[in-house]
């Protein structure tokens, strides 16, 4: 994949503040930077793609792990000082204070799927598919349904769950096919884990199927310049499918209250 120099520079705040970053700093700022525009270059010429021993290979070039949640780390100098969120805080806080880095990309898929004439469920399942990753990236997909099983529809958080799944297969009857990016991020010769294809076998005969399918079809592999939707778009939807506790994500007693105190709190030491 070719980088646009001046492009990845304005991305980062301009000379003066790539000039302030450490060597690692850029190397992980870069890596980020070619996977948000890979759809915008075609990803890159065939046969370009590394494979899964250069992927890992690059593990002990970094100081951090890649399924770390994007709360904990920074590509870009230190992380900065978070807002202290409200003693009650709704899903819409957690969007503006914590959801910083998967608002974007989680919004313009819910966007499509209302484009595309989605139902609600799947619009909402959308909105929320990814943004457990701000804690941990790893089966981002189970960790995004267990955080949101007490507060939503049954195939809602099931359709969150396995769109993780369903990502490495291709179902191009319905117009889904295997993402470049994943060429990239595992390796083109990847292959996934048994637990993985046991998921896959399971949803691809399960009636709820074209419901997680249809998560990876709405889904956005780059983020689609231009495109700005707000969360107050699905407002309405998220009040009639979402059921936000009085007192408030984190101290409603629910069994992964502790997962949304872990979001609102990532500087605790233990």
């Amino acid at each position: 994949m070719e980088v646009d120099r001046k492009a990845f520079i304005a991305d980062l705040g301009g000379e003066a503040k790539v000039a302030s970053m450490d060597s690692e700093a850029k190397a992980d700022a870069l890596e980020e930077f070619m996977m948000q525009h890979l759809n915008e270059t075609g990803g890159g010429a065939a046969g370009k793609y590394p494979t899964m021993a250069e992927v890992e290979a690059q593990i002990e070039t970094r100081r951090h792990r890649r399924g770390v949640g994007n709360l904990f780390l920074s590509h870009s100098g230190n992380v900065k000082r978070l807002p202290p969120m409200p003693a009650k805080p709704t899903l819409a806080d957690f969007f503006k204070q914590r959801f910083k880095v998967t608002s974007t990309h989680v919004l313009q898929s819910a966007n499509l799927a209302m484009k595309n004439g989605m139902s609600e469920e799947i619009i909402l399942a959308c909105l929320l598919h990814d943004t457990a990753q701000e804690l941990i990236k790893v089966d981002h997909g189970w960790w995004s349904a267990q955080l949101y099983e007490p507060y939503v529809p049954e195939r809602v958080a099931f359709a969150i769950r396995y769109h993780q799944a369903l990502r490495f297969y291709e179902d191009k009857a319905v117009g889904y096919e295997y993402p470049d990016l994943y060429r990239v991020l595992f390796g083109e010769d990847y292959k996934p884990e048994p637990y993985i294809e046991a998921a896959h076998q399971m949803v691809r005969n399960h009636k709820w199927y074209m419901d997680a399918r249809m998560v990876t079809v709405n889904d956005l592999y780059s983020f689609e310049p231009g495109v700005n939707p707000q969360l107050e778009q699905f407002t309405d939807i998220i009040g009639r499918h979402f059921k936000q506790p009085k007192e408030g994500l984190g101290f409603d007693n629910s069994p992964v209250a502790h997962i949304w105190r872990s979001i609102a709190s990532p500087d605790r030491p233990l």
